[in-house]
């Protein structure tokens, strides 16, 4: 039999646990199956996981289709629907060992006589996240779960109902993660979470993510670069500023949680900044850390939203002097309280959206314009890709080591990437 065929939807932490779950269907034994790990962030999102269903079973048939992931957290009635899916496990049942010894049993994931087609329990019942150590993505970069779930509730998003309470990984886990991953050769670790910015919270005396942050690099010396995935930043704490300001292995990449940039519209998304919290933000970030860069997620057309009110989120890039945008269309989620808002015509969002990507295109091509000359330290995540410390993707001239960092001096640019002579 075949090894099961995995497919990923959606964030780095799907990716994350998408690793996870390969390990434990291996030591359960699962083979010939296919497990699809969905997103829900979008309608379609959803659309797209149904796509890949029934694309992953015309091409293997015969094969149990296992759904799992938010998308089958949030509807599981959907997947169960289809002809296609056998068996339909939640988002906290994907990563126990039993559910996939149960899969892997003679009965195996057809279920027949065995147990429902659909395994999905409360997530909001779930109060703690395991520190799953897997072995990290490919040879280059170690992505570590330090949290998952959300305690808020802004207004377009169904992530917390398929990702439940905000849950911390205690640091000590964490570190012995950390440590392992080193001793295994890996130069660079990525901390992730759904809400990262809330870890610890729930923890014994309440530590915050800086916290975290520097312990790691007090204690795990021989780490070359840490990085941290998507923050809130009205959320950074003292520590955390500090770790940009003084510690030169934390890379000087931030991705930033922001979604619009206009008071009214940040109100009636119900989130907890306002537009100078952000540009505020950007700036001590920047004057404690001049080389640090930022990516941010911005929806375009959300219910209500005005041309004046979209003309604060384009001004926003500049504003905050943003480097990477991740442009969202605005797509109503069934139970969401955004889905009752007036709604935006379909044209009108995509336009605007359209402008946004511009306007990201060319805050991209600022920021590659301005690295000509530049020499950097270049994490290879192939014989000739690697990353800066930016996390600027870099074409190098002749082949290096992969998973190594070499010092490059950048000699020109295309769209995207920067070329780079070693």
């Amino acid at each position: 039999m075949n090894a099961p065929v995995f497919a990923t939807l959606g964030c780095r932490l799907n990716a994350y646990e998408s690793e996870a779950m390969r390990e434990l269907a291996e030591a359960a034994g699962l083979q010939g199956a296919v497990i699809v790990n969905t997103c829900a962030v979008t309608a379609e999102a959803v659309r797209k996981a149904k796509q890949e269903i029934r694309r992953l079973s015309r091409e293997n048939p015969g094969a149990p289709v296992i759904v799992t992931g938010c998308a089958a957290q949030t509807e599981p009635e959907t997947f169960a629907a289809m002809a296609e899916v056998t068996r339909v496990i939640g988002n906290h049942e994907k990563m126990q060992a039993d559910t996939w010894a149960g899969l892997a049993a003679p009965a195996g994931p057809d279920f027949v006589g065995q147990t429902e087609k659909v395994q999905v329990d409360d997530i909001m019942s779930v109060r703690e996240t395991a520190g799953h150590l897997i072995d990290g993505f490919g040879r280059h970069r170690a992505y570590v779960q330090v949290q998952n779930g959300c305690d808020h509730r802004c207004t377009f998003c169904i992530i917390p109902y398929g990702r439940g309470n905000s849950r911390s990984v205690p640091a000590g886990v964490v570190i012995d993660q950390i440590k392992r991953l080193v001793d295994r050769g890996f130069n660079e670790v990525v901390l992730t979470g759904v809400d990262l910015t809330s870890w610890g919270a729930d923890l014994p005396a309440t530590p915050r993510l800086g916290d975290l942050v520097m312990r790691i690099l007090r204690l795990v010396p021989d780490l070359a670069r840490l990085r941290i995935s998507s923050i809130d930043s009205i959320e950074a704490d003292d520590n955390l500023m500090l770790a940009i300001a003084t510690e030169p292995r934390l890379m000087p990449h931030l991705h930033l949680s922001l979604q619009a940039g206009d008071d009214m519209i940040l109100k009636r998304m119900k989130r907890r900044h306002l537009r100078d919290d952000a540009i505020r933000f950007c700036e001590d970030a920047r004057r404690l850390r001049p080389d640090i860069v930022f990516g941010a997620d911005i929806i375009a057309g959300f219910p209500t939203e005005t041309e004046a009110m979209f003309d604060n989120s384009l001004k926003l890039v500049d504003d905050c002097g943003l480097t990477f945008l991740h442009v969202f269309p605005f797509s109503p989620r069934k139970g969401t309280p955004a889905a009752r808002m007036p709604q935006l015509k379909g044209p009108e969002i995509k336009a605007r959206a359209a402008q946004l990507r511009a306007k990201g295109d060319a805050a991209l091509a600022q920021h590659l314009g301005a690295q000509l000359g530049q020499t950097h330290r270049i994490l290879m995540e192939g014989p000739r890709m690697g990353r800066t410390e930016q996390f600027t993707e870099v074409d190098l001239t002749t082949d290096q080591p992969e998973g190594q960092i070499i010092t490059a001096t950048v000699t020109a640019h295309g769209a995207t990437r920067l070329l780079a002579s070693a």
